[in-house]
Protein backbone atom coordinates (compact mmCIF):
# COMPACT_ATOMS: atom_id res chain seq x y z
CA UNK A 1 0.00 0.00 0.00
CA UNK A 2 1.14 3.40 -0.78
CA UNK A 3 2.43 5.12 2.24
CA UNK A 4 0.21 8.73 1.86
CA UNK A 5 1.93 11.80 2.97
CA UNK A 6 1.06 14.82 4.88
CA UNK A 7 1.47 17.60 3.36
CA UNK A 8 1.18 16.02 -0.09
CA UNK A 9 4.48 16.96 -1.88
CA UNK A 10 3.78 19.29 -5.18
CA UNK A 11 6.40 20.00 -8.02
CA UNK A 12 4.56 23.15 -8.42
CA UNK A 13 2.32 25.75 -6.69
CA UNK A 14 0.59 26.67 -10.23
CA UNK A 15 -0.85 23.58 -11.94
CA UNK A 16 -2.84 23.72 -15.45
CA UNK A 17 -6.26 23.25 -15.04
CA UNK A 18 -9.04 21.26 -16.72
CA UNK A 19 -10.22 24.25 -18.70
CA UNK A 20 -10.01 27.52 -19.49
CA UNK A 21 -12.37 30.74 -19.27
CA UNK A 22 -13.00 33.29 -22.35
CA UNK A 23 -12.52 36.82 -19.72
CA UNK A 24 -8.83 35.56 -19.47
CA UNK A 25 -8.28 34.99 -23.07
CA UNK A 26 -7.90 38.35 -24.26
CA UNK A 27 -5.46 40.37 -21.80
CA UNK A 28 -3.18 36.72 -22.08
CA UNK A 29 -2.05 37.02 -25.72
CA UNK A 30 1.20 38.92 -26.28
CA UNK A 31 0.28 40.16 -29.80
CA UNK A 32 -3.64 40.37 -29.46
CA UNK A 33 -4.28 39.54 -32.77
CA UNK A 34 -7.50 38.13 -32.43
CA UNK A 35 -9.05 39.20 -29.49
CA UNK A 36 -12.13 40.28 -31.34
CA UNK A 37 -12.87 36.57 -32.57
CA UNK A 38 -15.01 34.72 -30.71
CA UNK A 39 -14.12 31.77 -32.76
CA UNK A 40 -10.68 32.01 -31.47
CA UNK A 41 -11.51 32.56 -28.34
CA UNK A 42 -13.46 29.49 -28.15
CA UNK A 43 -10.52 27.63 -30.11
CA UNK A 44 -8.02 29.19 -27.11
CA UNK A 45 -10.27 27.84 -23.97
CA UNK A 46 -10.84 24.26 -25.75
CA UNK A 47 -6.88 23.97 -26.17
CA UNK A 48 -6.51 23.83 -22.28
CA UNK A 49 -8.70 21.32 -21.89
CA UNK A 50 -6.69 19.61 -24.86
CA UNK A 51 -3.29 20.12 -23.22
CA UNK A 52 -3.93 18.91 -19.94
CA UNK A 53 -5.47 15.47 -21.42
CA UNK A 54 -2.76 15.20 -23.66
CA UNK A 55 0.19 15.87 -21.20
CA UNK A 56 -1.71 13.77 -18.76
CA UNK A 57 -2.74 16.37 -16.19
CA UNK A 58 -5.14 14.03 -14.56
CA UNK A 59 -2.35 11.74 -13.36
CA UNK A 60 0.78 14.60 -12.85
CA UNK A 61 1.28 17.92 -12.21
CA UNK A 62 1.63 20.57 -15.07
CA UNK A 63 3.80 23.13 -14.57
CA UNK A 64 1.87 25.83 -16.96
CA UNK A 65 -0.89 28.26 -16.61
CA UNK A 66 -3.84 28.23 -19.13
CA UNK A 67 -1.85 31.78 -20.15
CA UNK A 68 0.39 29.34 -21.27
CA UNK A 69 -1.67 27.70 -23.33
CA UNK A 70 -3.58 30.99 -25.31
CA UNK A 71 0.15 32.56 -26.32
CA UNK A 72 0.90 28.88 -27.59
CA UNK A 73 -2.27 28.86 -29.13
CA UNK A 74 -1.76 32.32 -30.43
CA UNK A 75 1.59 31.60 -31.77
CA UNK A 76 0.29 28.34 -33.37
CA UNK A 77 -2.45 30.62 -35.48
CA UNK A 78 0.19 32.90 -36.34
CA UNK A 79 2.66 30.48 -37.66
CA UNK A 80 0.08 28.79 -39.47
CA UNK A 81 -1.03 31.85 -40.91
CA UNK A 82 2.82 32.60 -41.96
CA UNK A 83 3.14 29.82 -43.74
CA UNK A 84 0.01 29.51 -46.19
CA UNK A 85 0.77 33.38 -46.84
CA UNK A 86 4.14 32.65 -47.78
CA UNK A 87 2.27 29.72 -50.56
CA UNK A 88 0.03 32.14 -51.48
CA UNK A 89 2.62 34.54 -52.11
CA UNK A 90 4.53 32.38 -54.09
CA UNK A 91 1.48 31.26 -55.99
CA UNK A 92 0.54 35.09 -57.47
CA UNK A 93 3.47 37.53 -56.97
CA UNK A 94 4.58 37.10 -60.75
CA UNK A 95 0.93 38.60 -61.32
CA UNK A 96 0.31 41.34 -58.86
CA UNK A 97 3.92 42.91 -59.36
CA UNK A 98 3.30 46.87 -59.71
CA UNK A 99 -0.35 46.68 -58.24
CA UNK A 100 -1.29 49.71 -56.57
CA UNK A 101 -4.47 48.89 -54.65
CA UNK A 102 -4.14 47.83 -50.71
CA UNK A 103 -0.15 47.81 -50.62
CA UNK A 104 2.01 49.36 -48.53
CA UNK A 105 4.28 52.12 -48.34
CA UNK A 106 7.96 52.52 -47.94
CA UNK A 107 7.48 51.89 -44.22
CA UNK A 108 5.36 48.75 -44.37
CA UNK A 109 2.17 50.15 -43.71
CA UNK A 110 -0.68 49.33 -45.62
CA UNK A 111 -2.32 52.05 -47.64
CA UNK A 112 -5.97 52.79 -47.41
CA UNK A 113 -7.85 50.71 -50.26
CA UNK A 114 -10.56 48.23 -51.39
CA UNK A 115 -8.51 45.79 -50.38
CA UNK A 116 -6.90 47.32 -46.93
CA UNK A 117 -6.85 43.97 -44.90
CA UNK A 118 -8.61 43.69 -41.76
CA UNK A 119 -10.42 41.18 -39.46
CA UNK A 120 -13.81 41.91 -40.73
CA UNK A 121 -13.75 39.68 -44.04
CA UNK A 122 -12.10 42.15 -46.35
CA UNK A 123 -8.69 40.52 -46.26
CA UNK A 124 -6.72 40.33 -49.48
CA UNK A 125 -5.28 36.97 -47.68
CA UNK A 126 -8.51 35.30 -48.69
CA UNK A 127 -9.05 36.26 -52.15
CA UNK A 128 -8.24 34.53 -55.27
CA UNK A 129 -6.97 37.13 -57.57
CA UNK A 130 -7.56 37.32 -61.63
CA UNK A 131 -4.99 35.31 -63.27
CA UNK A 132 -2.86 38.22 -65.30
CA UNK A 133 0.14 38.39 -67.36
CA UNK A 134 1.82 40.82 -64.57
CA UNK A 135 5.16 41.15 -64.62
CA UNK A 136 5.50 39.25 -68.38
CA UNK A 137 3.14 42.23 -69.72
CA UNK A 138 4.98 45.29 -67.83
CA UNK A 139 8.44 44.38 -69.79
CA UNK A 140 6.30 43.65 -72.61
CA UNK A 141 4.75 47.13 -72.17
CA UNK A 142 8.22 49.20 -71.60
CA UNK A 143 9.59 47.02 -74.94
CA UNK A 144 6.80 48.47 -76.99
CA UNK A 145 7.17 52.65 -77.06
CA UNK A 146 10.42 51.97 -78.69
CA UNK A 147 9.09 49.82 -81.30
CA UNK A 148 6.31 51.78 -82.18
CA UNK A 149 3.82 49.17 -80.98
CA UNK A 150 1.98 50.96 -77.72
CA UNK A 151 2.94 50.19 -74.56
CA UNK A 152 2.26 52.60 -71.07
CA UNK A 153 5.12 55.31 -72.42
CA UNK A 154 3.30 58.25 -74.01
CA UNK A 155 4.59 59.03 -77.22
CA UNK A 156 3.87 62.96 -78.68
CA UNK A 157 5.15 64.68 -82.25
CA UNK A 158 6.36 67.45 -83.00
CA UNK A 159 7.71 69.44 -85.77
CA UNK A 160 10.08 72.59 -86.74
CA UNK A 161 10.83 74.68 -90.16
CA UNK A 162 13.86 73.76 -91.36
CA UNK A 163 16.17 76.98 -92.50
CA UNK A 164 17.65 77.41 -95.43
CA UNK A 165 21.12 75.72 -96.61
CA UNK A 166 21.40 74.29 -92.76
CA UNK A 167 22.13 71.04 -92.35
CA UNK A 168 22.21 70.59 -88.55
CA UNK A 169 19.47 71.08 -86.18
CA UNK A 170 19.62 70.07 -82.68
CA UNK A 171 15.92 68.29 -81.73
CA UNK A 172 16.55 68.31 -77.77
CA UNK A 173 16.70 72.44 -78.17
CA UNK A 174 13.71 72.56 -80.33
CA UNK A 175 11.39 70.42 -78.11
CA UNK A 176 12.69 71.68 -75.11
CA UNK A 177 12.13 75.23 -75.71
CA UNK A 178 8.34 74.49 -77.03
CA UNK A 179 7.98 72.32 -73.86
CA UNK A 180 8.62 75.45 -71.94
CA UNK A 181 6.92 77.88 -73.78
CA UNK A 182 3.67 75.33 -74.31
CA UNK A 183 3.25 76.51 -77.70
CA UNK A 184 4.78 75.25 -80.81
CA UNK A 185 6.02 77.37 -84.02
CA UNK A 186 2.30 78.44 -85.34
CA UNK A 187 1.84 79.36 -81.72
CA UNK A 188 -0.80 76.46 -81.07
CA UNK A 189 -0.79 74.33 -77.77
CA UNK A 190 0.97 71.01 -77.28
CA UNK A 191 0.49 68.14 -75.41
CA UNK A 192 4.24 67.95 -74.50
CA UNK A 193 3.78 71.39 -72.07
CA UNK A 194 5.92 72.06 -69.32
CA UNK A 195 7.17 67.61 -69.86
CA UNK A 196 10.10 67.66 -71.02
CA UNK A 197 12.07 69.79 -68.37
CA UNK A 198 15.72 68.54 -67.97
CA UNK A 199 14.71 64.77 -69.25
CA UNK A 200 15.93 63.85 -72.50
CA UNK A 201 13.82 62.82 -75.35
CA UNK A 202 13.84 59.82 -77.09
CA UNK A 203 13.40 60.15 -81.04
CA UNK A 204 11.53 57.31 -82.48
CA UNK A 205 10.86 58.35 -85.86
CA UNK A 206 11.90 62.03 -88.62
CA UNK A 207 9.86 62.04 -91.42
CA UNK A 208 7.98 65.06 -93.44
CA UNK A 209 5.73 62.90 -95.24
CA UNK A 210 2.96 61.62 -94.48
CA UNK A 211 2.90 58.38 -93.06
CA UNK A 212 -0.78 57.50 -93.69
CA UNK A 213 -0.20 54.78 -96.49
CA UNK A 214 -3.19 53.87 -96.92
CA UNK A 215 -4.06 57.38 -98.35
CA UNK A 216 -2.95 57.08 -101.20
CA UNK A 217 -3.59 53.48 -100.69
CA UNK A 218 -6.87 52.79 -103.37
CA UNK A 219 -5.96 55.51 -105.35
CA UNK A 220 -6.30 56.79 -109.05
CA UNK A 221 -7.03 53.72 -111.27
CA UNK A 222 -9.04 50.29 -110.95
CA UNK A 223 -12.22 48.78 -112.25
CA UNK A 224 -14.96 46.51 -111.96
CA UNK A 225 -13.08 43.29 -110.68
CA UNK A 226 -9.80 43.79 -111.05
CA UNK A 227 -7.50 42.96 -108.69
CA UNK A 228 -4.35 44.35 -107.47
CA UNK A 229 -0.44 42.64 -106.44
CA UNK A 230 1.91 43.83 -104.37
CA UNK A 231 3.56 46.22 -107.37
CA UNK A 232 0.72 48.29 -107.35
CA UNK A 233 0.40 50.88 -104.22
CA UNK A 234 -2.82 53.02 -106.06
CA UNK A 235 -5.89 51.22 -106.76
CA UNK A 236 -9.39 51.01 -106.43
CA UNK A 237 -12.39 48.38 -107.00
CA UNK A 238 -15.43 46.90 -105.79
CA UNK A 239 -16.53 44.52 -103.46
CA UNK A 240 -15.40 41.46 -105.99
CA UNK A 241 -11.56 43.03 -104.67
CA UNK A 242 -12.53 42.64 -100.90
CA UNK A 243 -13.81 39.41 -101.44
CA UNK A 244 -11.12 37.63 -103.57
CA UNK A 245 -7.46 39.81 -102.31
CA UNK A 246 -6.69 38.30 -98.40
CA UNK A 247 -6.94 40.31 -95.56
CA UNK A 248 -2.84 40.31 -95.57
CA UNK A 249 -2.14 41.19 -98.62
CA UNK A 250 -4.08 44.22 -98.57
CA UNK A 251 -1.66 45.04 -95.54
CA UNK A 252 1.44 43.73 -96.93
CA UNK A 253 0.39 46.52 -99.67
CA UNK A 254 0.07 49.05 -97.07
CA UNK A 255 3.23 48.69 -95.65
CA UNK A 256 5.01 48.66 -98.79
CA UNK A 257 3.61 51.44 -99.56
CA UNK A 258 4.69 53.81 -96.57
CA UNK A 259 8.42 52.36 -97.30
CA UNK A 260 7.87 53.59 -101.19
CA UNK A 261 6.96 57.04 -100.10
CA UNK A 262 10.67 57.44 -98.40
CA UNK A 263 12.00 55.22 -100.99
CA UNK A 264 10.97 56.20 -104.33
CA UNK A 265 9.66 59.71 -103.43
CA UNK A 266 12.01 61.27 -101.16
CA UNK A 267 15.27 63.24 -101.89
CA UNK A 268 16.47 63.31 -98.30
CA UNK A 269 18.25 61.00 -95.74
CA UNK A 270 19.38 62.01 -92.15
CA UNK A 271 21.42 61.27 -89.22
CA UNK A 272 20.62 61.23 -85.93
CA UNK A 273 23.37 61.38 -82.80
CA UNK A 274 22.77 62.16 -79.64
CA UNK A 275 19.07 63.75 -81.23
CA UNK A 276 21.09 66.51 -83.48
CA UNK A 277 19.43 65.64 -86.68
CA UNK A 278 22.03 65.69 -89.98
CA UNK A 279 19.71 66.37 -93.50
CA UNK A 280 21.27 64.80 -96.27
CA UNK A 281 21.58 66.67 -98.72
CA UNK A 282 21.46 70.23 -97.67
CA UNK A 283 17.57 71.56 -97.73
CA UNK A 284 18.07 74.32 -100.41
CA UNK A 285 14.44 75.35 -100.88
CA UNK A 286 13.19 75.64 -97.19
CA UNK A 287 12.55 78.70 -96.20
CA UNK A 288 9.81 79.83 -99.00
CA UNK A 289 7.23 80.58 -96.97
CA UNK A 290 5.67 77.38 -97.35
CA UNK A 291 4.38 76.41 -94.30
CA UNK A 292 3.62 72.58 -95.36
CA UNK A 293 7.71 72.21 -95.59
CA UNK A 294 8.15 70.74 -92.21
CA UNK A 295 10.23 68.16 -90.56
CA UNK A 296 8.31 65.67 -87.53
CA UNK A 297 9.28 63.76 -85.31
CA UNK A 298 8.12 61.12 -83.12
CA UNK A 299 9.16 61.04 -79.85
CA UNK A 300 9.17 60.06 -76.04
CA UNK A 301 10.21 61.73 -72.94
CA UNK A 302 12.78 59.48 -70.94
CA UNK A 303 11.71 59.41 -67.14
CA UNK A 304 12.99 58.26 -64.04
CA UNK A 305 12.08 54.79 -63.57
CA UNK A 306 11.37 54.78 -59.99
CA UNK A 307 8.64 57.75 -60.63
CA UNK A 308 5.00 57.41 -61.69
CA UNK A 309 3.56 58.38 -65.27
CA UNK A 310 1.06 61.06 -65.02
CA UNK A 311 -0.77 59.43 -67.76
CA UNK A 312 -0.34 55.83 -66.40
CA UNK A 313 0.06 54.66 -62.66
CA UNK A 314 2.85 52.42 -63.71
CA UNK A 315 3.11 50.80 -59.80
CA UNK A 316 6.24 51.76 -59.04
CA UNK A 317 4.63 52.63 -55.71
CA UNK A 318 3.34 49.15 -55.81
CA UNK A 319 4.18 44.88 -54.91
CA UNK A 320 7.98 45.16 -55.44
CA UNK A 321 8.33 41.79 -53.87
CA UNK A 322 6.84 39.25 -51.23
CA UNK A 323 7.19 42.38 -47.98
CA UNK A 324 4.46 44.78 -49.98
CA UNK A 325 2.15 42.08 -50.93
CA UNK A 326 -1.26 43.30 -48.52
CA UNK A 327 -1.37 40.90 -46.42
CA UNK A 328 -2.20 39.92 -43.20
CA UNK A 329 -2.98 37.29 -40.51
CA UNK A 330 -5.15 34.96 -41.74
CA UNK A 331 -8.87 35.75 -40.10
CA UNK A 332 -9.37 32.97 -37.91
CA UNK A 333 -13.40 32.30 -38.64
CA UNK A 334 -11.47 31.70 -42.20
CA UNK A 335 -9.57 28.81 -40.95
CA UNK A 336 -11.31 25.31 -41.62
CA UNK A 337 -11.19 22.40 -40.07
CA UNK A 338 -7.84 20.95 -41.67
CA UNK A 339 -6.08 24.11 -40.66
CA UNK A 340 -7.54 23.85 -37.03
CA UNK A 341 -6.61 20.19 -36.27
CA UNK A 342 -2.72 21.51 -37.77
CA UNK A 343 -3.13 24.66 -34.79
CA UNK A 344 -4.37 22.27 -32.07
CA UNK A 345 -0.88 20.16 -32.61
CA UNK A 346 0.63 22.81 -33.08
CA UNK A 347 -0.11 24.37 -30.05
CA UNK A 348 0.83 21.56 -28.35
CA UNK A 349 4.14 20.92 -29.42
CA UNK A 350 4.88 24.59 -28.16
CA UNK A 351 3.18 23.84 -24.55
CA UNK A 352 5.65 20.70 -24.50
CA UNK A 353 8.61 23.29 -24.98
CA UNK A 354 7.16 25.44 -22.51
CA UNK A 355 6.93 22.62 -20.11
CA UNK A 356 10.02 21.63 -21.13
CA UNK A 357 12.32 25.12 -20.51
CA UNK A 358 10.25 25.75 -16.80
CA UNK A 359 11.38 21.79 -15.80
CA UNK A 360 14.69 22.49 -16.78
CA UNK A 361 15.07 25.08 -14.27
CA UNK A 362 15.52 22.11 -11.85
CA UNK A 363 16.63 19.18 -13.19
CA UNK A 364 15.67 17.25 -9.94
CA UNK A 365 12.43 18.01 -7.37
CA UNK A 366 13.50 16.68 -3.87
CA UNK A 367 10.62 14.54 -1.95
CA UNK A 368 10.75 13.59 1.29
CA UNK A 369 13.29 10.67 1.57
CA UNK A 370 14.96 11.22 -2.05
CA UNK A 371 14.63 13.13 -5.08
CA UNK A 372 12.69 12.74 -8.53
CA UNK A 373 14.19 13.28 -11.89
CA UNK A 374 11.84 15.99 -14.55
CA UNK A 375 11.86 14.77 -17.51
CA UNK A 376 12.50 18.17 -19.17
CA UNK A 377 15.15 16.94 -21.56
CA UNK A 378 12.75 14.69 -23.27
CA UNK A 379 10.01 17.15 -23.68
CA UNK A 380 12.59 19.71 -25.57
CA UNK A 381 13.27 16.98 -27.95
CA UNK A 382 9.82 16.35 -28.61
CA UNK A 383 8.60 19.51 -29.23
CA UNK A 384 11.32 20.61 -31.49
CA UNK A 385 10.60 17.16 -33.46
CA UNK A 386 6.67 17.62 -33.64
CA UNK A 387 6.99 21.18 -34.61
CA UNK A 388 9.38 20.95 -37.10
CA UNK A 389 7.25 17.53 -38.46
CA UNK A 390 4.35 19.57 -38.59
CA UNK A 391 5.83 22.38 -40.48
CA UNK A 392 7.30 19.73 -42.99
CA UNK A 393 4.56 18.04 -44.01
CA UNK A 394 2.34 21.69 -44.06
CA UNK A 395 4.56 23.24 -46.33
CA UNK A 396 5.23 19.62 -48.39
CA UNK A 397 1.16 19.68 -48.83
CA UNK A 398 0.65 23.55 -50.05
CA UNK A 399 3.68 22.71 -52.74
CA UNK A 400 1.66 19.81 -53.95
CA UNK A 401 -1.48 22.55 -54.40
CA UNK A 402 0.38 25.51 -56.15
CA UNK A 403 -1.47 26.42 -59.38
CA UNK A 404 1.53 25.41 -61.28
CA UNK A 405 1.34 22.35 -59.65
CA UNK A 406 -2.24 22.13 -60.11
CA UNK A 407 -2.12 23.04 -63.69
CA UNK A 408 0.21 20.25 -64.43
CA UNK A 409 -1.92 17.69 -62.77
CA UNK A 410 -4.54 18.55 -64.42
CA UNK A 411 -2.42 18.37 -67.79
CA UNK A 412 -1.66 14.53 -66.50
CA UNK A 413 -5.58 14.07 -66.39
CA UNK A 414 -6.82 15.37 -69.39
CA UNK A 415 -3.58 13.43 -71.52
CA UNK A 416 -4.61 10.02 -69.56
CA UNK A 417 -8.22 10.54 -70.12
CA UNK A 418 -6.77 10.89 -74.15
CA UNK A 419 -5.63 7.94 -74.32
CA UNK A 420 -8.55 5.68 -72.41
CA UNK A 421 -10.54 7.67 -75.02
CA UNK A 422 -8.55 5.93 -78.22
CA UNK A 423 -8.83 2.74 -76.60
CA UNK A 424 -12.60 3.03 -76.28
CA UNK A 425 -14.92 2.03 -79.78
CA UNK A 426 -16.75 4.21 -81.25
CA UNK A 427 -20.26 3.77 -81.85
CA UNK A 428 -21.53 2.72 -85.25
CA UNK A 429 -24.27 4.74 -87.22
CA UNK A 430 -27.16 3.29 -88.58
CA UNK A 431 -28.73 5.34 -91.53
Amino acid sequence: MPTDLSPRSETSAIVLPSTGSYPLVASSLPFGMYTGSVEFLSGAVSQVSYTYKKLGGDVVDIELTPSNVYAAYEEAVLEYSYILNLHQGKNILGSVLGETTGTFDHRGNLLAGDLSSSLAGTSVTTKYPRFQLGYARRVGEGMTTPDGFGGTTTQYSASFKPIRNQQDYDLQSIISSSSASGVNEADQNIDYAGKVKNNRVIITKVYYMSPRAMWRFYGYYGGVGTVGNMSTYGQFADDSTFEVVPTWQNKMQAIMYEDSIYTRTSQYSYELVNNRLRIYPTPSYWGLDDSEDKVWVRFYIDTDAWEEDDNYKSGVNGINNMNTLPFDNIPYANINSIGKQWIRKYCLALCKEMLGQIRGKFTTMPIPGESVTLNHAELLSQAKEEQTALKDKLIEMLKDVEYVALAKAKQEVTEATTVVMKATGLPIFVG
